[in-house]
């Protein structure tokens, strides 16, 4: 998850994830050099939405609803082959990426107020993060590496939310996929 750009998270930040554990094998030695947010206790993941809600305001009733509106959606392959970029960054590219949308679009209407990385984008591309704040050499090496591990295919079954305790990230609950 990444926020402001800074790489600082703070207490009570929260965000919604779809863990990726097939890909750790091939991302976790990069994530953990090269994505702060690794270092941090968040696994290989593709964000749902981020920042979401602030923890204070996550009750059973929240979590109630969350869950609803995630078990509205079935659960999904997806398959990592290829690497895209964007600037400073290298991620892993999801396909089919149209379920992941649905799920951010999904819990971006029922809370408006926490819109897709905070509304700094216009459009929001599904991607498992490998490295931020990087140069060009250090990606295309990472890049090169990874393409000779991949393709990697996982199964979405659920979304889980994560909570920042000030120092990392901790894993508050989990919605399933139907």
């Amino acid at each position: 998850m990444a926020g402001d750009g800074s790489g600082e998270s703070q207490a009570g930040q929260s965000g919604l994830i779809i863990r990726v554990p097939e890909a750790e094998p091939a991302v976790r030695a990069w994530r953990d050099r090269l994505d702060p947010s690794a270092s941090a206790g968040v696994p290989a993941h593709v964000t749902v939405l981020f920042p979401f809600l602030d923890d204070s305001r996550i009750d059973n009733d929240a979590c109630a609803a969350i869950g609803e509106v995630i078990g509205r959606h079935r659960s999904f392959e997806a398959r990592f082959q290829h690497c895209g970029r964007f600037p400073g960054i290298l991620y892993l590219a999801p396909k089919p990426d149209l379920p992941f949308r649905r799920l951010t679009e999904a819990i971006a209407d029922r809370w408006p107020e926490t819109p897709p990385f905070g509304g700094q984008f216009d459009e929001v591309v599904p991607h498992l993060t490998i490295a931020q704040g990087q140069d060009d050499i250090v990606l295309k090496k990472a890049e090169a590496d990874l393409l000779s591990r991949l393709p990697i295919t996982a199964r979405v079954s659920s979304v889980d939310l994560m909570v920042h305790d000030g120092t990392r990230w901790q894993q508050r609950a989990s919605f399933t996929l139907r």
